[in-house]
Parts: structure tokens; C-alpha cells; sequence
């Protein structure tokens, strides 16, 4: 084998981790939101641990994230602003990732 395809197969390997790695942050996100909403919305315990999957499921409705942020402004109302669950969805991100780092 040469050094080519050792090089290759090492990039084609951490192509595969950081792809793996961005959807469990994207995912760990998501429920972090969920949570995050629930509390907003008066759920706690397993309503609110229900609430946030829904939100995690409405990650697969279209690529992107505009499907989880339809969500959340649809039931959230006028309880939070746009700009604000924007500005939270991005900060839980950094959160989420850190946690996976963290366990690591």
C-alpha cells in the first residue's frame, strides 16, 4: 500500500469522525433546545423530555435547521422572540459540543 492511499484512507477517517461528530452535536442541540422550550412552555419531567425528542424528530422533516427552528416558533409564540431563539440555538450548539468533548 502507499503512502497515497494511507493518506487517503486517514482523510476519508476523519471525514467519517467530523461528520459523525457535527450530527451528535446537531442532535445533542436540538434536545438542548427542547428542553430549554419546555421549560417555557410550563412541561417538566417526561413531558418536557418528550418535548424535546419531538423537536430532535422535527430535525428530519428537510436538511437544514430552519424545520426545528419552524417548530419552536410555532410553539413558543410570542414567548420568546426570533432573534433571541436564534441567539439560544447557536449558544446551545457551542454547549453541545462541549459536552461531547467532555465525554469523550
Amino acid at each position: 500500500m502507499s503512502t497515497f492511499d494511507d493518506r487517503e484512507r486517514a482523510f476519508e477517517t476523519k471525514f467519517a469522525h467530523d461528520e459523525e461528530m457535527k450530527f451528535k452535536a446537531e442532535a445533542r442541540r436540538n434536545k438542548l433546545v427542547g428542553l430549554w422550550a419546555a421549560e417555557i412552555l410550563g412541561k417538566s419531567g417526561d413531558a418536557a423530555d418528550a418535548y424535546a425528542k419531538d423537536v430532535v424528530r422535527a430535525d428530519f422533516e428537510e436538511a437544514g435547521h430552519e424545520d426545528v427552528m419552524r417548530k419552536l416558533m410555532t410553539d413558543l409564540g410570542d414567548k420568546v422572540s426570533e432573534a433571541d431563539l436564534r441567539a439560544k440555538y447557536d449558544a446551545l450548539l457551542i454547549e453541545a459540543k462541549a459536552q461531547l468533548m467532555s465525554e469523550s
